[in-house]
């Protein structure tokens, strides 16, 4: 009998089997490349949000589980997953400007925040009001991250790729049956897919689009990314990640042509040089309406459980609330109010 078995190999899976690997535990995933957004997205990390210079939720414990994470993949994967370069916020006015020289007092976000300002000396760069520079920044490779961990857990017959069917699910009373696998536990990891999943279908995942483009300049020159009305990627060899839109409504998983016009404008506003729009994508992000993770029991059925929920930030929360989810089944922990989807479980079976 399987200890685990893991739907879904998105940031949040992948986060899960690893802890579990570490733990020695025995593990199927089920994964049927339905949902993108893990692939597609630029796997920034960072500790800041810089739309108001305050500090993201929990990202200094976040990011010292993060790094060691994905430094111990890289090790034992055998591929390159982390780029470690700076992020500028571009500013807009004088009066950015004093708001982060402020932001830059407080203890929380201080560690994070230069406060000394970076002027511009890229001439194809629009910035008039000079750079603010976030410290402990740069990103992961995700869509290598995710195949190079899928060809791992393949070589050990660790994963299926096929659509995990809930009607096929034998719920036994210390067990679970799948199709003839049988299971102690079961976690569900399936990002926006959870909409669909007739145990946790009630959790508020609202989910939002986003989609990015990749550029070709060879004039623009820039190796650092910059955080403006759009955020700028390099990749290397001229090539560019910019992004994100944020779409509440749209929930198809195809880019679209009002996407890239609108990325498009975005980075003309702050670069002067030519570029060539190579390639689009788009993923739907597994948001929750409290912008805080999903993560704990099902209320009714003994050792069904769900880990999702990390919208835009999942390269930094994914590690640490793998960790937080297996000592919460493994070692009785508690786990954060502020995760446990407890809170939305009491809420719909107090009204329903």
């Amino acid at each position: 009998m399987l200890d685990y078995i893991i739907v879904g190999l998105g940031l949040s899976g992948l986060a899960v089997a690893e802890e579990l690997d570490k733990r020695g535990k025995d593990f199927l995933v089920f994964e049927d490349n339905s949902q993108t957004s893990s692939f597609v997205a630029g796997g920034i990390f960072n500790p800041v949000i810089l739309k108001r210079f305050t500090p993201a939720w929990n990202a200094a414990e976040q990011l010292k589980t993060a790094i060691p994470f994905y430094e111990h993949l890289e090790q034992k994967l055998q591929v390159k997953l982390i780029q470690h370069w700076n992020i500028f916020r571009r500013f807009h006015s004088v009066e950015e400007q004093n708001d982060w020289f402020v932001a830059t007092d407080k203890p929380q976000v201080s560690p994070f925040l230069d406060p000394q300002l970076k002027r511009n000396d890229n001439p194809n760069l629009i910035a008039d009001y000079s750079l603010g520079k976030v410290l402990h920044t740069g990103n992961i490779d995700t869509e290598k991250l995710l195949n190079s961990y899928r060809q791992y857990l393949s070589k050990n017959d660790r994963i299926k790729f096929e659509t995990f069917n809930y009607a096929d699910l034998i719920v036994e009373k210390d067990h679970f049956e799948y199709k003839g696998i049988p299971s102690k536990r079961i976690i569900f990891c399936e990002g926006f897919g959870l909409k669909k999943n007739p145990y946790f279908n009630y959790l508020p995942l609202r989910g939002n689009k986003g989609e990015y483009i990749t550029i070709y300049s060879e004039d623009l020159q820039m190796n650092f990314a910059v955080k403006a009305s759009v955020f700028l990627m390099p990749l290397g060899n001229n090539v560019y990640k910019a992004g994100a839109t944020y779409d509440h409504q749209d929930k198809t998983a195809e880019p679209t042509q009002k996407a890239k016009d609108h990325l498009v404008k975005q980075l003309k506003s702050i670069i002067k040089c030519d570029f060539e729009v190579v390639d689009q994508v788009a993923g739907i992000r597994p948001a929750v309406s409290d912008r805080k993770p999903l993560v704990g029991h099902h209320p009714e059925i003994k050792n069904m459980y769900c880990c999702n929920g990390f919208g835009s930030r999942g390269v930094l929360i994914a590690p640490n609330m793998s960790t937080a989810m297996l000592e919460y089944i493994e070692n009785s922990a508690s786990l954060d109010p502020k995760i446990d989807l407890a809170r939305f479980t009491k809420k719909h079976y107090n009204t329903n």
